[in-house]
């Protein structure tokens, strides 16, 4: 089953229940009332229809529709659709009541209305569900794995998926390590680790398992760091340590533990949530500020008769590049001898209003933009210039693990510390930012930004 199958196919099941829960709350109405329902039966076909599409695009917002779930717990998905039918009920009683009436019928018709639409969605989801994994107990529709282990844990995990093809998963080959013993006669082995970017292209992978227990962690993220920009994820069979403090839990393949390696902590509709207060408050910001950024554009310019916004290129998510805006706090042409460098304390280029603007972090504004054009977000980790992205990444372990997630505006890192200077500083400030990736929440967000705004009242910026 592709993709787009799958869509359709939820999307049927999911405006077929609408519509029934919406009969189903007609003749609950009708039966309650005695009233008779108005005829042409075509005066409800617009409402009905309004109501499908608000509940599909209700679904497709907290991530109903997203990739994933036909590996997940048919539990776990019917509890999300259970929470979102009950947040919609939610706002139609807002939308519909009616302070004179307060216990009117309809809240009544709106509550059998939930309760149908719960039971029927979760059937037909049920039901879309099983026709998926019927397919993929057949062979069609899966994804190829990889499994990095020739050993007895490998052979496990394998018997398991293999006994278990719902889960949507052929395994491709298996890849030895130095550290696999007596590989499995059965295995079917491709390469080894070293092979790992090789065989994940080349066989179309999109989920590579670890089943090496002797496999060291720093062997592992450098397996994992060789696959940057590769569209690929990763998981790992955990040791006694991840077992015993309950890393495990994350998940698992019929009893056999398996730990996603780099999971978001964000679901979708916080993310989607995050996008759409990005868009809002930079939006908001840019033209509300408009006469404030326009005189500081003058001032900047006035100084030296040069343009107040200038534009670098920096590396943003998935490594893609973008041109990033900010007023100009230093003289111009400030790297033509020197070439790229980072700026130092009281470091001469700066110019005067360049240091108030990068004290209160005024010269970050025009970036706002780049939130608008998708290209950042409010918060999440600076963006880095190639030349230093592919030098930072040749010194520091999973300094590209940054790149997957959109940079930020302002970040965790730039609350808690001063703009980079050496490489200690971006080793200290990497850990900040690898703690945002991997603890990503709208909760954390809303923190930083206030701490930003703390940092711009305090003017505690670089000097």
């Amino acid at each position: 089953m592709r993709r787009w199958q799958e869509m359709a196919l939820l999307l049927s099941a999911d405006i077929a229940a609408c519509v029934l829960a919406f009969a189903v709350a007609l003749w609950f109405r009708q039966a309650a009332t005695l009233e008779a329902l108005v005829f042409p039966v075509g005066a409800y076909v617009l409402p009905g229809d309004l109501l499908a599409s608000a509940w599909v695009a209700l679904y497709a917002y907290i991530g109903l529709y997203d990739d994933g779930w036909s590996r997940k717990s048919r539990l776990d998905e019917l509890m999300w659709l259970a929470k979102t039918v009950f947040l919609g009920v939610v706002i139609l009683f807002i939308a519909t009541f009616d302070p004179s009436r307060p216990f009117a019928l309809t809240r009544v018709v709106i509550l059998s209305y939930g309760f149908t639409l719960i039971g029927v969605s979760g059937a037909g989801r049920l039901l879309a569900r099983g026709i998926q994994r019927r397919l993929f107990q057949k062979g069609i529709g899966l994804q190829n794995a990889l499994l990095v282990g020739a050993g007895e844990a490998a052979s496990r995990l394998r018997a398991s998926m293999d006994r278990h093809g719902r889960l949507g998963y052929r395994i491709a080959g298996c890849l030895t390590t130095a550290e696999s013993v007596g590989p499995d006669a059965s295995a079917d082995v491709i390469g080894t680790l070293d092979d790992l970017p090789d065989r994940i292209v080349e066989h179309s992978v999109s989920e590579v398992m670890f089943a090496e227990p002797e496999l060291s962690h720093d062997r592992i993220l450098e397996a994992v760091a060789k696959c940057n920009g590769l569209r690929v994820g990763f998981s790992v069979v955990p040791d006694l340590y991840d077992v015993i403090v309950g890393r495990s839990a994350l998940g698992q393949i019929y009893g056999i533990p398996l730990m996603p390696l780099f999971a978001s902590t964000m679901s979708v509709w916080q993310r989607r949530t995050k996008r759409v207060v990005d868009v809002v408050v930079s939006a908001v910001a840019l033209v509300a500020g408009a006469p404030i950024w326009a005189t500081l554009a003058a001032i900047i310019w006035l100084q030296d008769r040069h343009p107040a916004v200038y534009s670098q290129e920096r590396v943003g998510c998935e490594g893609r590049t973008f041109n990033v805006h900010k007023f100009r706090s230093m003289v111009p042409d400030a790297e033509k001898k020197s070439g790229p460098v980072w700026a130092s304390k009281g470091d001469p280029r700066i110019t005067s209003i360049g240091r108030l603007l990068r004290k209160t972090r005024l010269d970050e504004v025009p970036q706002l933009w780049n939130v608008v054009r998708g290209e950042m977000s409010l918060v999440g980790p600076r963006p880095e210039r190639p030349y230093f992205v592919n030098k930072l990444a040749l010194e520091i372990p999973l300094y590209r693990r940054r790149l997957h997630v959109k940079p930020g505006v302002t970040g965790w890192a730039q609350t808690k510390l001063a703009y980079d200077e050496t490489i200690d500083d971006v080793r200290e400030k990497l850990k900040h930012d690898l703690y945002y990736v991997e603890n990503m929440s709208l909760r954390l967000d809303m923190i930083i930004l206030a701490r930003t705004v703390w940092v711009v009242i305090a003017g505690r910026g670089a000097q």
